[in-house]
């Protein structure tokens, strides 16, 4: 069984690493400055940006394995579980940790958009890649932050100064977040084709049969991204959502089946809808006009103006 480390507050984390407790809803840890540091499997109930020159190997995020880049971040949210297991090795990281408490963000600005930070989603190996100016620029206000929960009590005031670094420091992420999903980070030729060879994939074995049509989710899950950057990076390459993608590709398949000689009801079933209704309002939705008058226009019959 799993040894997990309960990160319920910022300074569960910060106990045990042997850093200093700054704030009861904010944690700063430099692991340059620690003497003796092991690594953890930890469970998180706070926001946390792990800011690294290098990370140790096989990390663990939820049931995957991912390998963060160097000079890179990783975001953690509550209810996430990732890191590795302590195996007694002595860690050498350098970098910084910054840590919050949920109950931070009550009935504040940041908390309202807090869910607008998709890198918090990341999955597998998409860290956030740093470039040397960059990693300067967030160190340097990691620092400031730092500088005010040394030198100043727990304040109205000073909660104020903590939320606009943290906004500071979440929007340079943003910053990198949306770098990597330009087209000559991802290219957009690959994951189209990968998510279409997907869909093309799970029709062909009839998974449709049994689970019904694909979900964003799922196909997200099988190409390792989290639901969140899968639809940006579709979005990004397209134009459209992920489920529209899905959609078009659902349609297409319809039409095709159609042009064969099926019927509605049969092409209902066939793509794993409940109910011919379902496809028939589908269709519609993608085309502009119902399946009765695909199928009229196939067979050359078409109104008089």
């Amino acid at each position: 069984m799993k040894q997990i480390l309960k990160v319920d507050s910022p300074n569960d984390y910060a106990r045990y690493v042997g850093a200093p407790l700054l704030h009861p809803l904010v944690g700063i840890i430099h692991y340059d400055e620690l003497t003796s540091l092991r690594s953890s499997m930890n469970s998180y109930g706070v926001y946390g940006l792990f800011i690294q020159r290098a990370f140790p190997k096989q990390l663990s995020y939820g049931t995957k394995t991912m390998q963060a880049s160097d000079g890179s971040i990783i975001a953690v949210a509550p209810g996430q579980q990732g890191g590795r297991e302590d195996d007694g090795e002595q860690l050498e990281l350098s970098g910084w940790v910054v840590m919050w408490s949920p109950e931070l963000l009550h009935n504040t600005q940041l908390g309202t958009v807090i869910k607008d930070y998709r890198f918090f989603s990341y999955f597998v190996t998409e860290s956030l890649r740093m470039e040397p100016e960059e990693w300067q620029s967030i160190t340097r206000l990691v620092e400031m932050l730092r500088e005010e929960l040394v030198h100043h009590s727990d304040s109205p005031e000073l909660r104020e100064v903590i939320l606009s670094y943290l906004r500071l420091i979440l929007d340079y992420c943003n910053r990198i977040y949306l770098r990597q999903l330009s087209p000559d980070i991802n290219p957009s030729d690959d994951i189209l084709k990968r998510f279409d060879a997907l869909l093309e994939r799970y029709f062909l074995e009839g998974r449709q049969l049994e689970q019904g049509l694909p979900t964003v989710a799922y196909c997200a899950s099988e190409l390792a991204y989290s639901s969140g950057y899968f639809g940006d990076l579709i979005h990004q390459a397209t134009g459209r959502t992920a489920i529209n993608h899905i959609h078009t590709y659902v349609v297409n398949q319809g039409k095709n089946l159609l042009m064969h000689g099926h019927n509605i009801s049969e092409t209902s079933r066939l793509l794993g809808f409940d109910y011919p209704h379902h496809f028939t309002r589908l269709f519609k939705k993608v085309t502009g006009m119902p399946p009765t008058a695909y199928i009229d226009r196939k067979n050359g019959v078409f109104s008089k103006k």
